[in-house]
């Protein structure tokens, strides 16, 4: 496995840890926002570590698993940021995130669509 799939791998580790931790942050606050931004990064670590896990595969999955995961991140991390901390990452964070994760998933529609010219055979078990 290359060392970006194996990188994609601990950050969807990683977002999958903070989603379950600002889950229960939430739990305990009550905090709506903190309970939305675990639910992201919740869903984004797992597709993430299924498009690493595949990535050898088809080409370009690493690209859109990479927007994925900073797209969730810095959605994630800006709502965060703003119910623990009463700060913003930075100016526009939240939405740039969110665009981002947009993108990705467009771009996995495109992938999907031009993979039949790029799929690399994988031996069969």
């Amino acid at each position: 496995m290359c060392a970006w799939r194996r990188f994609l791998l601990a950050i969807s580790g990683l977002m999958g840890a903070g989603g379950v931790a600002m889950a229960a942050a939430g739990a305990h606050m009550g905090g709506e926002s903190l309970t939305s931004a675990a639910t992201f990064l919740l869903v984004h670590a797992a597709v993430v570590a299924g498009l690493a896990a595949s990535g050898a595969a088809i080409k370009g999955l690493n690209a859109s698993a990479s927007l994925l995961a900073f797209g969730a991140l810095l959605f994630s991390g800006d709502i965060a940021a703003r119910a623990l901390l009463a700060a913003k990452l930075f100016p526009m964070a939240a939405p740039i995130g969110g665009m981002v994760m947009i993108l990705a998933w467009l771009s996995l529609i495109l992938v999907a669509l031009v993979a039949r010219r790029s799929v690399r055979s994988v031996p069969s078990p």
